[in-house]
Order: C-alpha cells, then structure tokens, then sequence
C-alpha cells in the first residue's frame, strides 16, 4: 500500500469506525487486509482500496472495518469490575427496583457479559437482570449469540469451576447454559452513532474501546454513554481509562482493592 493510499485508507477507518492509526501501522493494516483480499478475491492491495474509493461497495467496506476492529477478549477480564458487580453496585439497587439493565458496549465475541451473566447467577439478586451487548462486528456477534466456545477461549480467564456450573459440553466445544444466555441479547451497534434505540441503562460497561480513538471522539463517545444512564448510573472503563478531562459529568469512585467506576451526576 502506498503511503498516499494509507492516508487516505486511515482517514476512511476514522470516518467510519473512530478508530485512529499512526503512520507506524501500515504493516498491520496490510496483514490485517490479507485476508479480506483473499475472501473477495482481489489480487492486490491496489485492487482493494480502487474498490474501497471508487465504488460504492458497503459489503467489502463492512468487511474492511471488521477486520481492523481488535477482538481481543477474556472471561472476568480484571476481576474488579464483576467484583464491583457483586459488592458495590448490586447492593446499592433500590428495593422497588424491579429490572436492572446492563450494557455491554464492544462485547466481542460474548465474553463479558456473559461474565457479567455468571455474576447474576451467583448473586441470585432480588431484581431481573437484562444485559445487552453490542459490538461494530456482525460476525464475531454471531459466535457470541450461539454461546459456544473452544477450549482454547476457556481457558482464558475461566475457572474450570465456573466451567463446570455455567456450560455445557456441545460438539465444538462448551456452550453457556440456556439461563445466561436467555439474560443477553446481542446486536451490532456503532459507539459513533446515535446509540438511543438501545434504551437506558443503569450500568454500562465500555472497556479497553477508548485507547483507539482520537481525544475528540473519546468526548463524544463518553457524553453519548452519559446520555444512555440512567440518574446515578454507572460507567466502567478499562484498568487504564477515565473520564477525566473528557466529560464533567461523572464523579469518580475508587473501589477497595483497586479499579474505579465512574458514576453520572444526578
């Protein structure tokens, strides 16, 4: 890819995703490409990108994005935010509260919220639980809804206790049980669109998404998660991210044992 043609590629993967690459990344958009060359059948990276500024052609665009969105995931990721879960803000629920809704904002393939799944059934709370996750990629949201993973996914982050209580041995592998998964319902949503259709949320888990993004669209996007809370709701970043000077609308809380949740003024 020439450089005249990275920049253009990487303004167009901004455009559409938020997502911001430095001029270092070329080799890992190349690799990353590779495989999109060989599903479409395209000879050279040339051909692609003619494609990609020439034509309309929204079926390969949605398959460029998918394949330089990061997937990377993990059961109970950090410990504290399920921790937090189950010790701070499940507690908190108000009495009359009858269904607490949860957010899983760039949930990959399923790992996290049906983590957060696990959680509720271990806590067995006096409320309903409904977790929607959402993620910019159709078709790692497919391997989430069917709920089945090898035992190299297992294995990262997963007791083999939580295995045991929470899967069933399928033929490819272990699926969620049908309760946790009848608590999740996935669809495909983009963090720099108009997210209002999802509804509102008493908490929101947005983790390890912010570090790709521009400072600018970091902004937008945590206003836009502030606008899907509820009154006193709840945001959990990842290990490495806050709100601060991005949006005045959160008070910080630290958490015993480490980790932080940001929570939406009243």
């Amino acid at each position: 890819m020439r450089p005249e043609q990275y920049q253009q590629f990487c303004e167009l993967l901004e455009r559409q995703s938020g997502i911001l690459l430095g001029a270092d990344k070329r080799y890992l958009v190349e690799t990353r490409l590779g495989r999109v060359l060989r599903e479409q059948q395209l000879a050279t990276m040339d051909e692609l990108v003619d494609r990609l500024f020439k034509r309309h052609d929204p079926a390969l665009l949605k398959s460029v994005i998918e394949a330089m969105t990061t997937n990377e995931t993990l059961w109970f990721r950090d410990e504290y935010p399920f921790q937090a879960l189950k010790n701070v803000l499940f507690p908190e629920i108000p009495a009359h509260k009858r269904t607490v809704r949860i957010w899983s904002a760039a949930c990959s393939s399923g790992q996290e919220p049906y983590s957060i799944s696990m959680i509720v059934s271990e806590v067995n709370p006096p409320f309903s639980v409904e977790i929607v996750g959402t993620d910019l990629s159709s078709r790692v949201l497919e391997q989430a809804k069917s709920g089945i993973y090898d035992e190299l996914s297992l294995g990262r982050g997963l007791s083999e206790s939580r295995r045991r209580q929470f899967f069933d041995p399928v033929d490819k592998g272990w699926q969620v049980k049908p309760e946790l998964r009848r608590r999740v319902r996935f669809q495909v949503a983009n963090l720099l669109d108009s997210v209002s259709g999802l509804g509102r949320f008493d908490i929101i888990f947005c983790r390890n998404v912010l570090i790709y993004f521009s400072r600018e669209t970091k902004s937008k996007i945590i206003n836009r998660l502030a606008d899907a809370l509820v009154p006193n709701g709840c945001l959990i970043l990842g290990a490495s991210e806050s709100v601060q000077q991005l949006s005045d609308r959160f008070d910080v809380e630290r958490l015993t044992g480490g980790g932080m949740v940001f929570r939406l003024k009243r």
